[in-house]
């Protein structure tokens, strides 16, 4: 059975909770809820999306660009595609967000990997899931939607995926595509 992301489902490393509450080619919505000391795991990039976070409860700081920001309660902050960023709930009490991803491109079927690989606890020490698996599966479904770590340069992250779908593919990880988007 594929994994439903409008089920919901938290990252017990980050403090993370997230659940879809809409999914288009417009426009992909998830609740996310962050414990305070919770926090995005590695500072990344959306080459094809802005993402924009409505903050309801709590406090959001957020790196972009090397600058912070704090963001309260009624604020909203978008983060243009292609700019580096990172969250984190520096507050003492829980961050509740509803965050867009625009356009919303296939953002469903990532956020099933994500969802799978995070639910099946293939997480590293910090909570960032396997990164050979989401690689793997990025490419093999020609996600759109990409998310790739800041410090990588987008060559050296679409040839690790390149490389990442041979490993995958005979490691028997499209068992993983079929068992979280199926």
């Amino acid at each position: 059975m594929a994994v439903d992301p409008f089920q919901g489902f938290a990252n017990p490393v980050t403090g993370e909770y997230f659940r879809c509450l809409s999914s288009s080619e417009t426009a992909y919505t998830t609740e996310w809820i962050v414990q305070p000391g919770g926090y995005v795991p590695f500072e990344h990039i959306h080459p094809s999306q802005d993402e924009v976070f409505h903050i309801r409860e709590g406090e959001m700081r957020a790196l972009v660009n090397k600058q912070e920001y704090v963001v309260g309660a009624g604020q909203t902050l978008t983060i243009p595609r292609g700019v580096r960023h990172q969250a984190r709930n520096a507050g003492i009490l829980p961050l509740v967000s509803v965050v867009e991803y625009v356009p919303g491109l296939d953002s469903y079927q990532l956020f099933q990997c994500f969802a799978g690989l995070t639910i099946d606890r293939a997480l590293n020490r910090r909570g960032l899931v396997n990164a050979p698996r989401i690689m793997y599966l990025m490419r093999r479904m020609r996600i759109r939607a990409l998310v790739r770590p800041a410090w990588l340069p987008a060559q050296a992250f679409h040839a690790l995926m390149m490389l990442f779908l041979g490993v995958g593919t005979l490691a028997g990880w499209n068992s993983l595509r079929e068992r979280y988007t199926a």
